[in-house]
């Protein structure tokens, strides 16, 4: 299916490219969450019409995205989790409680921006985080996971 892309998107392309993918990734993903729409002639050319308006958005997300990530970068998260005394975890901590921790220190972060490249923590330590504040934007933090009795 042909698709016009209204915002950049990983591994495909930036805003108003005209690309072929296929038919289910664009009717279930891309155009509900309004990243796409079909390339037919009238949608090209109110694409165009659009186009200011358009990039102007996406620069302010950029914007924000980048300001929130200055903040956010280099911090330390300390979470407190139930440990053995061998100091494995009696569970883990996923990219949702990492994204809890950061939302009550004031920082709004959606748990599919965290990325754990080793999978959820399951031990006491410190650990490198990413946090995919935007398609160009991310931001490193540490986190320390402490055990609690």
């Amino acid at each position: 299916m042909q698709i016009i892309l209204l915002e950049k998107v990983v591994n495909l392309g930036n805003l108003g490219d005209v690309v072929k993918v296929k038919d289910g990734y664009a009717r279930n993903f891309l155009i509900p969450q309004r990243m796409a729409r079909r390339a037919t002639d009238a949608a090209i050319k109110e694409f165009e019409a659009r186009r200011a308006e358009l990039e102007k958005a996406a620069a302010e997300k950029l914007a924000a995205a980048q300001a929130v990530g200055e903040k956010l970068s280099g911090i330390t998260l300390h979470i407190a989790a139930k440990a053995g005394v061998d100091g494995r975890l009696f569970g883990s901590v996923t990219n949702h409680d990492i994204a809890d921790a950061l939302d009550k220190q004031g920082f709004k972060v959606e748990k599919f921006q965290v990325r754990l490249p080793n999978g959820p923590l399951k031990t006491i330590g410190e650990f490198e985080v990413t946090i995919a504040l935007h398609t160009d934007v991310a931001a490193d933090i540490t986190v320390a996971v402490s055990g609690e009795a």
